[in-house]
């Protein structure tokens, strides 16, 4: 396992998370299973364990805390908030009086007093940023978060973050957690070059593509992976899109075997590589998921490697684009673009 230094922070984190998003309702993953799979990614070097209020409505957290128990001291320790957590309007979003309340439930169910990062899941059109950045600073300042992240910002929202930091002197984000992979590379656009630009570090989520990289998904083999079953419409390989996902695969597997590599490794090692990004936020549901993908930890690729992924898929393009969850609203709501 590597290890990089999170953003300015001078943390040192291991370059693959252990994502628990599918502890719990969501990946049918059991306390025992999800035990097992902190147990082994622990031994295999993994200290940065990522989850959120959200997955399975708090029972991901709740997993991930008995697993780690006995050893908090030893992990760094990541969850999020500002998605629904139940119908009440005023439980989401990231106002001051939901952060405070919902922090506070994070803790509860980790069975910790601190978490080590705190991210906003998504940017909060509704909400300022001297709101979200003042309860964050106060939270971190009582001792219940250390540091507070972005996750899934557009560039130009993380730079507003940054400015608003410094104009109302408050604490800032020091982390983004965008999604990244082979297939959707827009952030190397204009996220990545911000986050640089800021010297914030970068967790990366998807890196598999929703498993279209984990090797599982080859044009003439039925798909049926996990998360094809309840987003059947990313999978369908009769719409257009899916098509040249599907054409790109084929292209990037001949790659990897060309390279003696795995189509995890190659998938992996691609987001690693790039310099803006510290880590990768892997979300195994069982243990083969786990160890197929620890394999991948120490995988470098070369310049040659690189050039192929590039002539696949360009620098900056997302073969999916529709599938973001960056997009500025006004693009999504015609109503949002006319007086």
């Amino acid at each position: 396992m590597q290890y990089r230094t999170l953003g300015h922070t001078g943390v040192q984190v291991s370059t693959l998370v252990l994502g628990a998003m599918n502890f719990g309702r969501i990946g049918r993953t059991t306390q025992d299973e999800a035990t097992a799979i902190v147990d082994a990614a622990l031994e295999g070097g993994i200290n940065l364990i990522d989850t959120a209020d959200a997955y399975s409505d708090g029972e991901s957290e709740e997993m991930v805390g008995k697993a780690i128990a006995g050893r908090r001291d030893d992990i760094v320790l990541a969850t999020k908030a500002y998605l629904p957590m139940g119908e009440e309007r005023n439980h989401r979003g990231s106002s001051r009086r939901w952060l405070i309340t919902e922090l506070d439930n994070s803790l509860r169910r980790l069975g910790v007093d601190h978490v080590d990062l705190y991210q906003i899941h998504r940017w909060d059109p509704t909400t300022s940023d001297e709101e979200t950045l003042s309860a964050l600073t106060d939270l971190q300042r009582a001792g219940k978060i250390r540091y507070f992240g972005s996750s899934t910002f557009p560039a130009y929202r993380i730079v507003q973050a940054q400015w608003a930091a410094r104009e109302y002197r408050l604490s800032r984000y020091v982390t983004e957690q965008p999604g990244y992979s082979i297939l959707q590379r827009g952030i190397e656009t204009h996220v990545l070059p911000v986050t640089e630009q800021y010297g914030l570090g970068v967790l990366v989520w998807s890196p598999l593509a929703s498993g279209w990289l984990s090797g599982a998904i080859r044009a003439g083999r039925e798909i049926t992976t996990s998360r094809s079953t309840f987003m059947p419409q990313r999978f369908d390989t009769a719409i257009p899109v899916n098509r040249a996902k599907m054409d790109a695969v084929e292209q990037l597997a001949e790659v990897a075997d060309q390279a003696g590599l795995t189509m995890i490794q190659l998938a992996l090692g691609f987001v690693t590589a790039h310099p803006a990004v510290t880590s990768a936020i892997i979300g195994p549901r069982t243990m083969d998921h786990l160890h197929s993908q620890l394999a991948a930890a120490d995988t470098v690729l070369s310049a040659d490697v690189l050039d192929a992924i590039d002539a696949i898929v360009a620098p900056g393009v997302d073969l999916a684009a529709h599938e973001k969850h960056d997009t500025p609203p006004a693009l999504l709501d015609a109503a949002q673009r006319r007086r």
